[in-house]
């Protein structure tokens, strides 16, 4: 059996039109959506709405660490249009009809924290399965999915933004991983909350790791957890147990799925 496993798409059609060549299936861990495009600053939902130039800025802002500063440029941004939420929407909608056109049959598909996974029944097709706490199935082993990021202690979401990122409270994340009980294969799109694999060498900052991903792991011992999320990470590998943990890799860069075989 041989499963072709990608995360962090962030609007490669095309890579993802290919990404389940000569595989039985094909797994997708989330962020579809190519909201901020850092190396074509033309593309992605913001280069759509705003043009490339206002893009760089914003980046530069985000890669100097200026939080305030990146707050207030965004709002001029945001402040610029009529309705935001409603033209956030139509360019999101605008990728998901091309990126689940892509999508080769069999795919099983969960959501990362850069997706809008309420939208996704209204673009799923025919051998594309949306699964999100739930198990599936393939080729005899058991498959168990959850979705999203974490949201950061103390952060809630804004009445009235253009954007909401799909962020989940750890106590239902944690819930949710629970539900799965025993799997084969753990999919995720954030990683277990281990040093060497959330930290992002080129962004020098830890990204979110889950803390029940841990616990699940060491418990259950699945064969593999497999993740997305961090788009360079130190290690894209470590064993936590007899679980290898593996981070998939940055498919919009990378344009090569992850092959799982049994």
């Amino acid at each position: 059996m041989r499963v072709h496993v990608v995360s962090d798409v962030h609007g490669n059609v095309d890579a993802l039109a290919r990404a389940g060549e000569g595989a039985d299936a094909l797994v997708v861990l989330g962020d579809l959506l190519d909201f901020v495009d850092y190396y074509d600053h033309r593309r992605g939902i913001l280069g759509r709405l705003f043009g490339a130039e206002k893009v760089k800025v914003f980046a530069e802002l985000r890669r100097k660490g200026d939080r305030e500063q990146t707050v207030a440029f965004s709002r001029t941004l945001w402040g610029s249009l009529d309705d935001p939420a409603a033209a956030v929407e139509e360019a999101i909608r605008e990728q998901y009809e091309q990126l689940f056109g892509a999508m080769t049959a069999p795919t099983y598909a969960t959501p990362g924290n850069v997706d809008a996974p309420a939208l996704w029944p209204e673009f799923v097709g025919d051998g594309v399965h949306v699964l999100d706490g739930d198990i599936a199935k393939i080729g005899g082993l058991r498959f168990g999915f959850v979705g999203g990021g974490l949201r950061p202690a103390g952060m809630r979401p804004r009445k009235g933004a253009a954007w909401t990122p799909y962020l989940r409270e750890p106590e239902e994340f944690e819930a949710a991983v629970e539900e799965l009980g025993e799997v084969d294969v753990l999919c995720t799109h954030i990683p277990p909350d281990v040093a060497e694999l959330t930290y992002d060498v080129v962004a020098r900052r830890p990204e979110a790791g889950a803390v029940s991903l841990v616990d699940y792991i060491r418990r259950e011992s699945p064969r593999w957890a497999l993740f997305g999320h961090v788009h360079q990470p130190l290690s894209a590998r470590a064993r936590l147990g007899r679980t290898e943990c593996c981070n998939v890799g940055h498919f919009k860069q990378t344009q090569r799925p992850f092959v799982l075989r049994w």
